[in-house]
């Protein structure tokens, strides 16, 4: 194994169920690390996106950071405050 990618590879074959964990790991870093950078190039603070969104700042902040997932609902409130919207698209097959 040669890359990450290779890595991968070999983890879903050996056990698909560690497999499905890592990418839905990597999934998640994906879409906070698209909140964070939409909120940082608003210029809006953790605050100032809780206050817009309703929420008690540390709902944001454990939401940044991974230590929580939002519901459906909040997550929507969040993309509507940073003027984002939620696409759902077919797995590209490998």
């Amino acid at each position: 194994m040669t890359t990450w990618n290779d890595y991968k590879d070999h983890v879903r074959k050996e056990n698909p169920e560690i497999g499905r964990d890592m990418d839905e790991a990597v999934e998640r870093a994906r879409i906070i690390a698209a909140l964070i950078d939409r909120r940082r190039s608003l210029g809006l603070s953790q605050r100032d996106l809780a206050q817009m969104c309703g929420l008690p700042h540390s709902s944001v902040a454990r939401i940044e950071s991974g230590a929580s997932s939002p519901n459906l609902t909040t997550l929507l409130k969040i993309l509507q405050v940073l003027e984002l919207t939620l696409t759902v698209e077919p797995v590209e097959e490998n």
